[in-house]
C-alpha cells in the first residue's frame, strides 16, 4: 500500500482502526467468544500497523504505539 499517498488524518484513522480491532478481539476472547477480526492470528495486521507507524514516524507525527502484549485488555477484577 502506498502510505505516502494518505493524509496524516487518514494514517491516524487506519492506525486507530487496527487498535480498535485488536481491542475488540481481546474483549471477545475475554468473554470466551471467537475473535471477530483475528488480529493476533493474522500476521498482516502487524505488518500493516508497522507500515503505518513507519510512515507516521517519517512525517514526525505523534501517536501512541499499539501494545501487542496479550494482557493489554486484561482488567483487574474486584478492585
Amino acid at each position: 500500500m502506498n502510505y505516502q499517498a494518505f493524509t496524516n488524518d487518514s494514517l491516524t484513522m487506519m492506525y486507530e482502526g487496527v487498535r480498535g480491532a485488536l481491542a475488540s478481539d481481546d474483549e471477545l476472547a475475554g468473554f470466551g467468544e471467537e475473535r471477530r477480526f483475528r488480529v493476533r492470528e493474522t500476521p498482516e495486521w502487524k505488518v500493516h500497523a508497522a507500515d503505518l507507524e513507519s510512515e507516521m514516524l517519517r512525517r514526525g507525527m505523534m501517536f501512541e504505539v499499539i501494545d501487542w502484549s496479550e494482557d493489554q485488555a486484561t482488567l483487574p477484577f474486584g478492585e
